[in-house]
């Protein structure tokens, strides 16, 4: 299980492989989706089903 509860650009440029502008407008169109506000963090919840990963594989991917 991944002790961390929030992900942050770099995490989504690890995934993808992307550059780091490319990982900052994903997280934004993430906090898009579930309506986030400016001062609320994405999840590694919600980044697992945004991009239909497992949680488990997610974390084995951003300890």
């Amino acid at each position: 299980m991944n002790p961390r509860l929030f992900v942050y650009p770099k995490d989504i440029q690890l995934i993808t492989g992307k550059s780091e502008r490319y990982s900052r407008t994903c997280y934004k169109k993430i906090k898009e989706h579930y309506q986030k506000e400016e001062h609320h963090y994405v999840t590694v919840q919600e980044l697992a089903r945004y991009y239909g990963l497992g949680v488990e594989e997610l974390g084995r991917i951003i300890r």
